[in-house]
Protein backbone atom coordinates (compact mmCIF):
# COMPACT_ATOMS: atom_id res chain seq x y z
CA UNK A 1 0.00 0.00 0.00
CA UNK A 2 1.16 3.21 -0.99
CA UNK A 3 2.29 6.02 1.75
CA UNK A 4 -0.18 8.27 0.22
CA UNK A 5 -3.08 5.57 0.35
CA UNK A 6 -2.41 5.01 4.21
CA UNK A 7 -1.60 8.76 4.90
CA UNK A 8 -5.27 9.18 3.42
CA UNK A 9 -6.48 6.54 5.28
CA UNK A 10 -5.02 8.22 8.34
CA UNK A 11 -6.73 11.32 8.12
CA UNK A 12 -10.36 9.63 7.39
CA UNK A 13 -9.50 7.64 10.34
CA UNK A 14 -8.24 10.44 13.22
CA UNK A 15 -11.80 12.47 12.24
CA UNK A 16 -13.67 12.98 15.30
CA UNK A 17 -17.13 10.91 14.73
CA UNK A 18 -20.10 10.29 16.23
CA UNK A 19 -21.33 6.66 16.61
CA UNK A 20 -24.10 5.73 15.01
CA UNK A 21 -27.13 3.00 15.59
CA UNK A 22 -27.60 1.05 12.43
CA UNK A 23 -31.00 1.26 13.35
CA UNK A 24 -31.23 5.16 13.15
CA UNK A 25 -30.45 5.29 9.93
CA UNK A 26 -32.90 5.31 6.75
CA UNK A 27 -33.14 5.80 3.38
CA UNK A 28 -35.97 7.39 1.29
CA UNK A 29 -36.04 6.25 -2.97
CA UNK A 30 -38.27 9.15 -4.15
CA UNK A 31 -38.53 12.49 -4.54
CA UNK A 32 -42.61 11.90 -3.79
CA UNK A 33 -41.34 9.90 -0.57
CA UNK A 34 -39.56 12.73 0.35
CA UNK A 35 -42.22 15.26 0.59
CA UNK A 36 -43.83 12.99 2.64
CA UNK A 37 -41.59 12.41 5.16
CA UNK A 38 -40.95 16.58 5.01
CA UNK A 39 -44.67 17.10 6.07
CA UNK A 40 -45.04 14.17 8.61
CA UNK A 41 -41.68 14.98 10.48
CA UNK A 42 -42.94 19.31 10.45
CA UNK A 43 -46.19 17.44 12.45
CA UNK A 44 -44.59 16.13 14.47
CA UNK A 45 -41.85 18.31 15.89
CA UNK A 46 -42.24 18.84 19.20
CA UNK A 47 -39.29 21.76 20.34
CA UNK A 48 -37.49 22.69 17.04
CA UNK A 49 -37.48 22.64 13.38
CA UNK A 50 -34.56 23.54 11.00
CA UNK A 51 -34.85 23.69 7.34
CA UNK A 52 -31.75 24.93 5.24
CA UNK A 53 -31.51 24.42 1.31
CA UNK A 54 -30.89 26.80 -1.03
CA UNK A 55 -34.40 28.13 -1.91
CA UNK A 56 -37.92 28.27 -0.50
CA UNK A 57 -39.91 28.76 -4.16
CA UNK A 58 -43.14 30.39 -4.19
CA UNK A 59 -45.32 27.48 -5.84
CA UNK A 60 -47.52 24.82 -4.96
CA UNK A 61 -44.78 22.39 -3.00
CA UNK A 62 -42.96 25.40 -1.47
CA UNK A 63 -46.70 26.44 -0.17
CA UNK A 64 -48.00 23.13 1.00
CA UNK A 65 -44.01 23.54 3.04
CA UNK A 66 -44.47 26.66 4.08
CA UNK A 67 -47.96 26.37 5.54
CA UNK A 68 -47.50 23.08 7.26
CA UNK A 69 -44.49 25.23 9.25
CA UNK A 70 -47.25 27.58 10.09
CA UNK A 71 -49.81 24.85 11.00
CA UNK A 72 -47.49 23.39 13.24
CA UNK A 73 -46.14 26.77 15.23
CA UNK A 74 -50.08 27.34 15.43
CA UNK A 75 -50.52 24.10 17.44
CA UNK A 76 -47.59 24.55 19.49
CA UNK A 77 -46.34 28.10 19.76
CA UNK A 78 -43.59 27.02 21.56
CA UNK A 79 -41.72 25.10 18.59
CA UNK A 80 -38.54 26.81 17.25
CA UNK A 81 -39.13 26.99 13.33
CA UNK A 82 -36.04 28.56 11.43
CA UNK A 83 -35.49 28.26 7.82
CA UNK A 84 -31.82 28.78 6.38
CA UNK A 85 -31.80 30.34 2.47
CA UNK A 86 -29.87 32.04 0.32
CA UNK A 87 -30.55 36.18 0.70
CA UNK A 88 -30.35 36.23 -2.99
CA UNK A 89 -32.00 33.86 -4.47
CA UNK A 90 -34.60 34.35 -2.29
CA UNK A 91 -35.17 37.88 -3.65
CA UNK A 92 -35.40 38.02 -7.57
CA UNK A 93 -37.26 35.64 -10.16
CA UNK A 94 -36.52 32.62 -11.77
CA UNK A 95 -33.38 32.70 -14.04
CA UNK A 96 -34.27 33.55 -17.80
CA UNK A 97 -37.46 35.18 -16.18
CA UNK A 98 -38.25 39.42 -17.06
CA UNK A 99 -38.02 41.53 -14.09
CA UNK A 100 -40.19 39.80 -11.77
CA UNK A 101 -42.83 41.30 -9.81
CA UNK A 102 -43.05 39.38 -6.93
CA UNK A 103 -40.04 37.35 -5.53
CA UNK A 104 -39.66 34.51 -2.88
CA UNK A 105 -38.88 37.50 -0.50
CA UNK A 106 -42.79 39.14 -0.58
CA UNK A 107 -44.29 36.06 -0.66
CA UNK A 108 -42.94 34.91 2.59
CA UNK A 109 -43.73 39.12 3.66
CA UNK A 110 -47.59 38.35 3.09
CA UNK A 111 -47.75 34.83 4.35
CA UNK A 112 -45.99 36.33 7.75
CA UNK A 113 -47.93 39.36 7.84
CA UNK A 114 -51.26 37.26 7.17
CA UNK A 115 -50.28 34.50 10.20
CA UNK A 116 -48.25 36.43 12.38
CA UNK A 117 -46.61 33.45 14.25
CA UNK A 118 -43.21 33.87 13.95
CA UNK A 119 -41.87 31.62 11.88
CA UNK A 120 -38.11 32.62 11.10
CA UNK A 121 -36.86 32.56 7.00
CA UNK A 122 -33.09 33.87 7.43
CA UNK A 123 -31.32 35.15 4.17
CA UNK A 124 -27.88 34.31 4.49
CA UNK A 125 -25.34 36.26 1.47
CA UNK A 126 -22.44 34.43 1.03
CA UNK A 127 -21.33 36.88 -1.26
CA UNK A 128 -22.47 40.71 -2.10
CA UNK A 129 -23.33 38.85 -5.12
CA UNK A 130 -25.19 35.62 -6.11
CA UNK A 131 -23.12 35.27 -9.25
CA UNK A 132 -19.80 34.90 -6.94
CA UNK A 133 -21.14 32.01 -3.78
CA UNK A 134 -24.48 30.96 -2.14
CA UNK A 135 -26.08 29.13 0.63
CA UNK A 136 -25.58 25.93 -0.60
CA UNK A 137 -25.44 24.10 3.09
CA UNK A 138 -28.64 21.30 3.20
CA UNK A 139 -29.87 19.60 6.43
CA UNK A 140 -33.24 19.70 7.86
CA UNK A 141 -32.92 19.17 11.53
CA UNK A 142 -36.97 17.86 12.97
CA UNK A 143 -36.14 18.16 17.07
CA UNK A 144 -33.04 14.62 16.89
CA UNK A 145 -33.72 13.34 13.61
CA UNK A 146 -31.77 14.67 10.48
CA UNK A 147 -33.18 14.49 6.89
CA UNK A 148 -30.50 14.79 4.73
CA UNK A 149 -30.73 16.00 1.15
CA UNK A 150 -29.26 18.21 -1.87
CA UNK A 151 -33.01 19.27 -2.53
CA UNK A 152 -34.28 22.61 -2.17
CA UNK A 153 -38.13 23.08 -1.84
CA UNK A 154 -40.56 23.72 -5.24
CA UNK A 155 -42.64 21.50 -7.58
CA UNK A 156 -40.40 19.28 -9.02
CA UNK A 157 -37.74 18.86 -6.38
CA UNK A 158 -41.12 17.08 -4.22
CA UNK A 159 -42.61 15.99 -7.56
CA UNK A 160 -45.52 17.96 -7.17
CA UNK A 161 -46.71 17.20 -10.99
CA UNK A 162 -45.97 14.90 -13.44
CA UNK A 163 -41.96 15.89 -13.56
CA UNK A 164 -39.34 15.40 -10.49
CA UNK A 165 -35.82 16.39 -10.03
CA UNK A 166 -34.46 13.08 -8.46
CA UNK A 167 -31.94 13.44 -5.46
CA UNK A 168 -30.67 11.63 -2.29
CA UNK A 169 -32.52 11.37 1.10
CA UNK A 170 -31.18 9.65 4.60
CA UNK A 171 -32.85 9.69 7.86
CA UNK A 172 -30.54 9.96 10.78
CA UNK A 173 -31.82 9.61 14.29
CA UNK A 174 -29.08 10.78 16.75
CA UNK A 175 -29.03 13.88 19.17
CA UNK A 176 -25.69 14.47 18.97
CA UNK A 177 -25.47 15.50 15.08
CA UNK A 178 -28.85 17.20 15.77
CA UNK A 179 -27.74 19.48 17.97
CA UNK A 180 -23.73 19.78 16.14
CA UNK A 181 -25.92 21.39 12.91
CA UNK A 182 -28.57 23.51 14.98
CA UNK A 183 -25.69 24.68 17.19
CA UNK A 184 -23.42 25.78 14.06
CA UNK A 185 -26.17 27.40 12.58
CA UNK A 186 -26.99 29.45 15.71
CA UNK A 187 -23.51 30.27 16.17
CA UNK A 188 -21.87 30.75 13.01
CA UNK A 189 -24.79 32.34 10.76
CA UNK A 190 -27.84 33.08 12.77
CA UNK A 191 -26.16 35.36 15.24
CA UNK A 192 -23.58 36.68 13.10
CA UNK A 193 -25.30 39.91 12.20
CA UNK A 194 -24.78 39.17 8.79
CA UNK A 195 -27.74 37.72 7.67
CA UNK A 196 -31.56 39.28 7.44
CA UNK A 197 -34.97 38.19 8.34
CA UNK A 198 -36.78 37.85 4.70
CA UNK A 199 -40.55 37.80 6.35
CA UNK A 200 -40.49 41.16 7.81
CA UNK A 201 -42.35 44.40 6.58
CA UNK A 202 -38.35 45.29 5.44
CA UNK A 203 -35.91 43.46 4.49
CA UNK A 204 -32.26 44.53 5.28
CA UNK A 205 -30.30 45.36 2.33
CA UNK A 206 -27.13 44.49 1.64
CA UNK A 207 -25.69 47.85 1.90
CA UNK A 208 -26.65 47.53 6.03
CA UNK A 209 -25.04 44.23 6.10
CA UNK A 210 -21.52 44.99 4.41
CA UNK A 211 -18.82 44.73 7.79
CA UNK A 212 -20.64 42.46 9.45
CA UNK A 213 -20.77 40.17 6.59
CA UNK A 214 -16.99 40.12 5.69
CA UNK A 215 -16.50 39.25 9.16
CA UNK A 216 -19.38 36.44 8.26
CA UNK A 217 -17.25 34.99 4.99
CA UNK A 218 -13.82 35.27 7.11
CA UNK A 219 -15.55 33.13 9.78
CA UNK A 220 -16.80 30.47 7.33
CA UNK A 221 -13.66 29.57 6.34
CA UNK A 222 -12.38 28.62 9.54
CA UNK A 223 -15.66 26.98 11.05
CA UNK A 224 -16.20 24.34 11.94
CA UNK A 225 -19.03 21.99 13.60
CA UNK A 226 -19.13 21.41 17.53
CA UNK A 227 -19.37 18.31 19.16
CA UNK A 228 -18.48 14.94 21.15
CA UNK A 229 -16.95 12.59 18.76
CA UNK A 230 -14.51 9.87 19.13
CA UNK A 231 -12.06 8.53 16.80
CA UNK A 232 -12.36 5.38 15.89
CA UNK A 233 -12.26 3.24 12.74
CA UNK A 234 -14.35 0.32 14.19
CA UNK A 235 -17.86 0.92 14.18
CA UNK A 236 -21.10 2.52 12.48
CA UNK A 237 -20.18 6.61 12.40
CA UNK A 238 -20.69 9.99 10.93
CA UNK A 239 -18.99 13.18 10.57
CA UNK A 240 -20.55 16.72 9.84
CA UNK A 241 -18.08 18.55 7.39
CA UNK A 242 -18.09 22.16 5.94
CA UNK A 243 -16.16 24.65 4.24
CA UNK A 244 -15.86 27.35 2.15
CA UNK A 245 -13.20 28.83 -0.15
CA UNK A 246 -10.05 26.65 -1.04
CA UNK A 247 -7.89 27.74 1.44
CA UNK A 248 -8.56 25.38 5.22
CA UNK A 249 -12.11 24.09 3.93
CA UNK A 250 -12.07 20.64 5.97
CA UNK A 251 -14.73 19.42 3.52
CA UNK A 252 -12.85 20.15 0.33
CA UNK A 253 -9.85 17.90 1.69
CA UNK A 254 -12.01 15.33 3.29
CA UNK A 255 -13.05 14.89 -0.36
CA UNK A 256 -9.71 14.37 -1.91
CA UNK A 257 -8.33 11.89 1.12
CA UNK A 258 -11.36 10.08 0.09
CA UNK A 259 -10.57 9.44 -3.77
CA UNK A 260 -6.63 9.46 -2.38
CA UNK A 261 -8.17 6.32 0.19
CA UNK A 262 -9.52 4.34 -2.35
CA UNK A 263 -7.80 0.95 -3.04
CA UNK A 264 -11.15 -1.12 -4.76
CA UNK A 265 -13.83 1.22 -5.99
CA UNK A 266 -15.41 4.51 -6.34
CA UNK A 267 -19.26 5.27 -6.82
CA UNK A 268 -19.33 9.37 -7.51
CA UNK A 269 -22.64 11.08 -7.83
CA UNK A 270 -22.30 14.81 -10.22
CA UNK A 271 -25.16 16.33 -11.46
CA UNK A 272 -23.22 18.97 -13.60
CA UNK A 273 -19.80 17.70 -15.28
CA UNK A 274 -17.36 20.27 -14.53
CA UNK A 275 -14.50 18.85 -12.39
CA UNK A 276 -12.18 21.08 -10.33
CA UNK A 277 -8.45 20.69 -11.40
CA UNK A 278 -7.40 18.96 -7.77
CA UNK A 279 -10.36 16.24 -8.53
CA UNK A 280 -9.08 15.42 -11.66
CA UNK A 281 -5.47 14.98 -10.71
CA UNK A 282 -7.05 12.64 -8.04
CA UNK A 283 -9.23 10.43 -10.46
CA UNK A 284 -6.57 10.32 -13.11
CA UNK A 285 -4.26 8.98 -10.07
CA UNK A 286 -6.86 6.46 -8.25
CA UNK A 287 -7.25 4.86 -12.39
CA UNK A 288 -3.51 4.84 -12.99
CA UNK A 289 -3.57 2.33 -9.74
CA UNK A 290 -5.99 0.38 -10.73
CA UNK A 291 -9.09 1.31 -8.71
CA UNK A 292 -12.51 0.87 -10.76
CA UNK A 293 -14.44 4.37 -10.73
CA UNK A 294 -18.29 4.52 -11.51
CA UNK A 295 -19.59 7.99 -12.20
CA UNK A 296 -23.18 8.57 -12.23
CA UNK A 297 -24.15 12.36 -14.15
CA UNK A 298 -27.57 13.24 -15.99
CA UNK A 299 -27.65 13.49 -19.49
CA UNK A 300 -27.85 16.69 -20.63
CA UNK A 301 -31.42 16.29 -20.97
CA UNK A 302 -31.87 15.70 -17.51
CA UNK A 303 -29.70 19.05 -16.30
CA UNK A 304 -31.83 21.74 -14.40
CA UNK A 305 -30.90 23.92 -17.09
CA UNK A 306 -32.09 22.50 -20.27
CA UNK A 307 -34.48 23.96 -22.64
CA UNK A 308 -36.40 21.60 -24.87
CA UNK A 309 -36.50 22.45 -28.55
CA UNK A 310 -40.59 23.49 -28.21
CA UNK A 311 -39.13 26.21 -25.68
CA UNK A 312 -38.13 29.21 -26.45
CA UNK A 313 -33.89 29.32 -26.33
CA UNK A 314 -32.29 31.43 -23.60
CA UNK A 315 -28.30 31.74 -23.28
CA UNK A 316 -28.43 29.66 -19.78
CA UNK A 317 -30.16 26.82 -22.13
CA UNK A 318 -26.32 25.83 -23.35
CA UNK A 319 -24.93 25.35 -20.10
CA UNK A 320 -26.29 21.38 -20.51
CA UNK A 321 -23.94 21.52 -23.36
CA UNK A 322 -21.09 22.94 -21.59
CA UNK A 323 -21.18 19.86 -19.07
CA UNK A 324 -21.75 17.18 -22.36
CA UNK A 325 -18.62 18.58 -23.98
CA UNK A 326 -16.44 18.44 -20.72
CA UNK A 327 -17.59 14.68 -20.46
CA UNK A 328 -16.81 13.38 -23.89
CA UNK A 329 -13.65 15.62 -23.44
CA UNK A 330 -12.98 12.69 -20.18
CA UNK A 331 -14.36 9.92 -21.95
CA UNK A 332 -11.68 10.55 -24.71
CA UNK A 333 -8.94 10.69 -22.02
CA UNK A 334 -9.61 8.15 -20.28
CA UNK A 335 -10.67 5.42 -23.47
CA UNK A 336 -8.65 3.01 -22.31
CA UNK A 337 -10.25 2.82 -19.25
CA UNK A 338 -13.49 3.35 -20.14
CA UNK A 339 -13.04 0.43 -23.31
CA UNK A 340 -12.06 -1.90 -20.44
CA UNK A 341 -14.42 -1.77 -17.55
CA UNK A 342 -12.50 0.37 -15.18
CA UNK A 343 -14.02 3.09 -15.68
CA UNK A 344 -18.27 3.36 -16.21
CA UNK A 345 -19.93 6.06 -17.38
CA UNK A 346 -23.61 6.40 -16.62
CA UNK A 347 -25.87 8.85 -17.98
CA UNK A 348 -29.16 9.22 -16.10
CA UNK A 349 -32.03 9.73 -17.95
CA UNK A 350 -35.77 9.47 -17.09
CA UNK A 351 -38.35 10.56 -19.24
CA UNK A 352 -38.72 14.55 -19.04
CA UNK A 353 -36.95 14.22 -15.45
CA UNK A 354 -34.04 16.01 -13.81
CA UNK A 355 -30.67 14.68 -11.90
CA UNK A 356 -29.41 15.96 -8.91
CA UNK A 357 -27.39 13.62 -6.80
CA UNK A 358 -24.59 14.10 -5.63
CA UNK A 359 -21.87 12.20 -3.34
CA UNK A 360 -19.87 9.75 -3.16
CA UNK A 361 -19.37 5.68 -1.78
CA UNK A 362 -15.92 4.41 -1.14
CA UNK A 363 -14.77 0.95 -0.69
CA UNK A 364 -17.62 -0.26 0.77
CA UNK A 365 -17.21 1.55 3.73
CA UNK A 366 -17.06 5.46 2.90
CA UNK A 367 -20.19 7.26 2.28
CA UNK A 368 -20.39 11.10 1.47
CA UNK A 369 -23.26 12.78 1.72
CA UNK A 370 -23.83 15.98 0.66
CA UNK A 371 -24.70 18.89 -1.64
CA UNK A 372 -21.65 19.50 -2.61
CA UNK A 373 -21.33 19.83 -6.64
CA UNK A 374 -17.54 18.87 -6.98
CA UNK A 375 -17.23 21.70 -9.54
CA UNK A 376 -15.12 24.97 -9.71
CA UNK A 377 -17.74 26.66 -7.88
CA UNK A 378 -18.63 24.79 -4.99
CA UNK A 379 -15.02 24.30 -4.48
CA UNK A 380 -14.29 27.66 -3.83
CA UNK A 381 -17.31 30.03 -3.75
CA UNK A 382 -20.31 28.00 -2.23
CA UNK A 383 -20.39 27.45 1.37
CA UNK A 384 -20.73 23.81 0.96
CA UNK A 385 -21.50 20.98 4.08
CA UNK A 386 -21.37 16.97 4.34
CA UNK A 387 -21.96 13.80 6.45
CA UNK A 388 -19.62 11.35 6.19
CA UNK A 389 -20.75 8.77 7.06
CA UNK A 390 -17.85 5.30 8.23
CA UNK A 391 -19.05 2.23 7.75
CA UNK A 392 -16.81 -0.62 8.10
CA UNK A 393 -18.57 -3.65 8.77
CA UNK A 394 -21.28 -2.76 5.97
CA UNK A 395 -24.08 -2.19 8.42
CA UNK A 396 -25.51 0.01 5.84
CA UNK A 397 -25.29 -2.47 2.72
CA UNK A 398 -28.89 -3.26 1.69
CA UNK A 399 -29.88 0.52 2.37
CA UNK A 400 -27.13 1.53 0.09
CA UNK A 401 -27.98 -1.58 -2.35
CA UNK A 402 -31.05 -0.38 -2.76
CA UNK A 403 -30.86 3.12 -3.42
CA UNK A 404 -28.31 2.50 -5.90
CA UNK A 405 -30.32 -0.01 -7.82
CA UNK A 406 -33.04 2.45 -7.91
CA UNK A 407 -30.34 4.87 -9.23
CA UNK A 408 -28.99 3.30 -11.88
CA UNK A 409 -32.06 1.42 -13.06
CA UNK A 410 -31.97 4.78 -15.36
CA UNK A 411 -28.65 4.64 -16.49
CA UNK A 412 -26.82 4.48 -19.69
CA UNK A 413 -23.42 3.21 -19.92
CA UNK A 414 -21.21 4.64 -22.13
CA UNK A 415 -18.41 2.03 -23.42
CA UNK A 416 -16.90 4.68 -26.19
CA UNK A 417 -16.97 8.64 -26.57
CA UNK A 418 -18.87 8.53 -29.58
CA UNK A 419 -21.97 7.52 -27.93
CA UNK A 420 -21.64 11.43 -26.10
CA UNK A 421 -22.97 14.02 -29.01
CA UNK A 422 -20.05 16.70 -29.89
CA UNK A 423 -20.07 20.52 -31.07
CA UNK A 424 -20.81 19.89 -34.30
CA UNK A 425 -23.90 17.72 -33.61
CA UNK A 426 -25.97 20.17 -31.55
CA UNK A 427 -28.41 22.97 -32.34
CA UNK A 428 -26.69 25.98 -34.26
CA UNK A 429 -27.69 28.46 -31.52
CA UNK A 430 -26.17 26.43 -29.15
CA UNK A 431 -22.92 25.78 -31.48
CA UNK A 432 -22.19 29.37 -31.93
CA UNK A 433 -22.28 30.13 -28.19
CA UNK A 434 -19.70 27.45 -27.48
CA UNK A 435 -17.62 28.12 -30.77
CA UNK A 436 -17.55 31.50 -29.79
CA UNK A 437 -16.81 30.93 -26.02
CA UNK A 438 -13.65 28.75 -27.15
CA UNK A 439 -12.37 32.04 -29.49
CA UNK A 440 -13.10 34.06 -27.37
CA UNK A 441 -11.33 31.95 -23.65
CA UNK A 442 -14.45 32.69 -22.23
CA UNK A 443 -15.11 29.14 -21.37
CA UNK A 444 -12.45 28.91 -19.20
CA UNK A 445 -14.03 31.82 -17.21
CA UNK A 446 -17.34 30.11 -17.16
CA UNK A 447 -16.09 27.20 -16.29
CA UNK A 448 -14.78 28.62 -12.83
CA UNK A 449 -18.42 29.66 -12.04
CA UNK A 450 -20.71 26.78 -13.12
Amino acid sequence: MSSRINQSLAFLNNLRKIPLDEQSVDCLFSSKSFKAELLTQIEKAKYRIYLTALYLESDEAGSDILMALYAAKKANPALNIIVCIDYHRAQRGLIGEKKATSTNASWYQEIEKAQGLGVKIIGIPVKRKELFGVQHLKGFIFDEQILYSGASFNNIYLHQEERYRYDRYWLIHNVKLADSMVSFLNKEIISSGAVARLNTDVITPMSELKAAHKKLTRNLKQARFEYEGERTSDCLAVTPLCGLGTRNNKLNKTIRKLLQSAQQEIVIFTPYFNLPTAIERDIGALLKRGVKLSIVVGDKTANDFYIPKDKPFRTIGALPYLYETNLKRFATKHQKMLQSGQLKLNLWLHDQNSFHLKGLYVDNRFMMLTGHNLNPRAWRLDVENGLLIDDPKQQLKPLIDKESQQIFANTLLITDPSQLQGVNNYPDHVKKIIVRMRRTKADRIVKGII
